[in-house]
């Protein structure tokens, strides 16, 4: 999937990410926007738990899930910079890594973070 001048690398996140950043986001966004549709007792602990917060606190899980996206829009547009700081200027190519990082947030900006671009391509 890399070149080896750096221009077009990608790596897609692990499965193992992919899931749990997905499911997560969406039981919080279900949780958020549709409470009375959750079906607590069915779900043991984590409907306890789940009932508890969005009978008492609401407003903060509200805001913590907006927040929660504009932290992964700012990580986003962190991958666009280091996309730039690392030689990656396929324009296709950085826009996998805006849309993974928006997605999967640290789990995608820990792979751009890690990639070592080989230094000649870089100094060219």
């Amino acid at each position: 999937m890399a070149k080896s001048d750096g221009y077009a690398y990608f790596r897609r996140s692990g499965l193992f990410w992919i899931l749990t950043v997905t499911l997560s986001m969406s039981y919080y966004t279900w949780l958020v926007f549709w409470p009375h549709q959750i079906p607590y007792d069915s779900l043991g602990p984590l409907g306890s738990l789940s009932k508890h917060l969005v009978n008492e606190y609401y407003s903060i899980m509200y805001k913590g899930w907006w927040c929660a996206w504009a932290i992964h829009i700012f990580e986003a547009l962190a991958a666009l910079k280091v996309c730039s700081d690392k030689g990656i200027d396929s324009p296709f190519t950085r826009l996998l890594w805006f849309v993974q990082t928006v997605l999967f947030g640290f789990a995608s900006l820990g792979l751009l973070l890690k990639y070592k671009p080989d230094r000649h391509a870089k100094q060219q």
